[in-house]
């Protein structure tokens, strides 16, 4: 306990020492480790000075403190306020501060060369200081929106650090996530100017779950769409390019000696490609069911239904005893007849076992059903009955990473949820696979890296989650910078995402966050020893986030620029009262059941 006398002989004795500068604070009083406490001078005890024809607030959690160490000044984020005493005339307010950075002249630099001293004097950050720290016009930091404390302060971020060491942007929904995302991407690629491409060789790669960016980034990306609209492209990734793995569990399901016989003909299916085309420059003993090149998905149907129902005329099996109906077609997937075995020594006699008609009859359904037609039935891409194609993996990549503007948007909301993780993993597969092949070329992505946006990440990267698309940002996230590729997760449940891939993150954009269970996720992945700062989570307002981590000079807390009109994603809530208040209309269903059938979201 601090006594009235006590108390009043420092008071005095602090204001005939106390500096001459009007930003003038507080004096340290204690220091662990990276943490400082500073007694704030009974002068600023209204909570407000005025600066430079401005009102500081003193004391607020997340504010800058400055300390002066001679030509050097250590810079530090409040993080805790506390009163001691009890009586109006004996408080004493400390506020506990966590450095941050220091100046050296005029450069400033995170982390600390040395610790403030017993008595130190501290000071406000005017915004010159803030300019300091912030207003970098350096090659390579990309102006991403304001200072909450100080709105004409610019906040940049350091792109190299963002896609080489992966980020994150974590809010509730409500938060203004997506449009903050749209910002976001805008901000790196055009810096807000209309019809300019600030950096015209950008390649980013957004998964779009729910078919909201292609409105907001329309000027400045290419959009694929499993069911393209007028201004869309058909997105497709062809069967033969996914994880043969993954691929054969979706067709096989669990009966491993069917598996084991659709590898065989598959090896074989591919082998045969390659003797046909010698221009690959491929040996066939260089082939292995994981090698990406065309194969007839078609035909190895047709072979499995033949191994398996099959009967001979011989007992050397050296004629099948195909029925009056034929041999069949595996183009139109209609499987072989044969004679119903003899007994005894007569023939036909038996071939196959009939043990695979369920399976089989399970995976001519998916190849024949609609909603999988993108992937198992890839156009340009689909091989024909000699096993030719259109199309080539090089037209695929082209299309992705290649073309003219800098986005390209995979609108995957028309995907079955049920196949979401094999074929959201087979794209990620692609492009990293892209990525390692062409590591030694001019044209690789290493020496053009690649962004890849990944929305919804708790939906496929949970932590009960195994599937095939966790494995492969596991692996980015683990590799991604030597090859060049960084992702970017986006997510409201950040709890839900699996901890070592977040913890890969180096770049964290926490916006609102309600539920106590996701702010402690945040917490822990927070680098900056600034946890406490997470607590504010429930009150930022819409659009506003706090950036911490590799790509962010100091952890700060801002306000993202707010896209134009006609650059917000299609993610608005809808109108309730507006809507429920109009006078009441007949309506007819019939386009509603039309969409449904068609698994296609119409417009009127």
């Amino acid at each position: 306990m601090v006594t009235k006398c006590t108390t009043y002989q420092l008071a005095l004795k602090w204001l005939m020492n106390m500096s001459k500068e009007p930003t003038y604070l507080g004096k340290v009083i204690s220091v662990t480790g990276s943490s400082v406490n500073i007694q704030l001078t009974p002068s600023v005890k209204s909570g407000l000075i005025m600066l430079e024809g401005k009102a500081h607030k003193i004391g607020q959690v997340g504010s800058f403190v400055r300390i002066p160490q001679g030509y050097n000044n250590l810079y530090g984020i409040i993080s805790e306020t506390n009163e001691v005493g009890n009586s109006h005339h004996d408080e004493i307010r400390v506020v506990r501060v966590e450095l941050v950075g220091e100046s050296i002249g005029i450069d400033f630099e995170r982390g600390i060369s040395q610790f403030p001293n017993i008595s130190d004097e501290a000071h406000i950050v005017t915004e010159k200081d803030l300019l300091r720290i912030y207003g970098n016009n350096d090659k390579g930091q990309i102006e991403i929106g304001r200072l909450s404390s100080a709105d004409s302060i610019k906040v940049s971020i350091d792109l190299d650090a963002l896609v080489n060491k992966h980020s994150a942007l974590l809010g509730s929904t409500g938060s203004g996530k997506s449009t903050s995302v749209a910002s976001l991407l805008r901000s790196i690629v055009t810096n807000h100017q209309d019809n300019t491409l600030v950096l015209p060789s950008s390649r980013i790669v957004l998964f779009d779950l729910h078919g909201e960016y292609s409105s907001a980034l329309s000027d400045i990306s290419n959009v694929y769409s499993i069911s393209p609209e007028s201004n869309q492209e058909k997105f497709i990734i062809p069967y033969w390019c996914v994880s043969p793995d993954s691929l054969i569990d979706f067709l096989c399901g669990n009966n491993e000696s069917l598996k084991n016989k659709f590898v065989d003909y598959l090896i074989s299916e591919k082998t045969e490609y390659i003797k046909n085309n010698p221009s690959l420059g491929l040996s066939v003993d260089q082939v292995t069911q994981y090698t990406p090149v065309p194969f007839r998905l078609n035909y190895i149907w047709y072979q499995l239904s033949h191994y398996d129902s099959v009967t001979w005329n011989e007992k050397e099996q050296a004629s099948p005893a195909y029925t009056a109906e034929g041999r069949g077609d595996f183009t139109n997937l209609i499987a072989p007849s044969f004679t119903p075995p003899a007994t005894g020594s007569n023939p036909p006699f038996v071939g196959g076992k009939g043990i695979w008609k369920k399976q089989l009859d399970l995976m001519k359904a998916r190849i024949l059903d609609s909603q999988y037609a993108f992937f198992l039935k890839p156009d340009e891409w689909e091989p024909n009955e000699n096993n030719e194609i259109e199309k080539d993996l090089k037209d695929l990549t082209y299309g992705w990473l290649g073309r003219d503007k800098p986005i390209t948007i995979l609108d995957l909301s028309g995907m079955p949820s049920s196949r979401l993780d094999l074929l959201l993993g087979s794209i990620i597969d692609v492009l990293f696979e892209s990525a390692i092949w062409s590591k030694n070329l001019s044209i690789g992505i290493k020496q053009s890296p690649l962004l890849m946006v990944m929305e919804e990440a708790h939906r496929y990267l949970s932590k009960s989650n195994s599937g095939f698309a966790k494995n492969m940002v596991r692996r980015i996230a683990k590799e991604g910078r030597k090859f060049g590729v960084g992702s970017m997760l986006i997510s409201q449940r950040p709890s839900e995402i699996d901890e070592t891939i977040l913890s890969q993150c180096g770049t964290l954009f926490a916006m609102r966050i309600n539920n106590s269970t996701d702010r402690a996720q945040v917490k822990s992945a927070m680098t900056d020893g600034l946890s406490s700062m997470v607590d504010s989570l429930p009150i930022l307002r819409t659009g506003e986030a706090i950036v911490t981590g590799e790509a962010a000079r100091l952890p700060m807390r801002f306000r993202f620029r707010l896209p134009k009109d006609g650059q917000f994603p299609d993610s608005n809530d809808p109108k309730v009262s507006e809507a429920w208040s109009k006078p009441y209309q007949n309506t007819d269903f019939d386009n509603i059941i039309v969409a449904w059938r068609k698994q296609k979201a119409l417009r009127d």
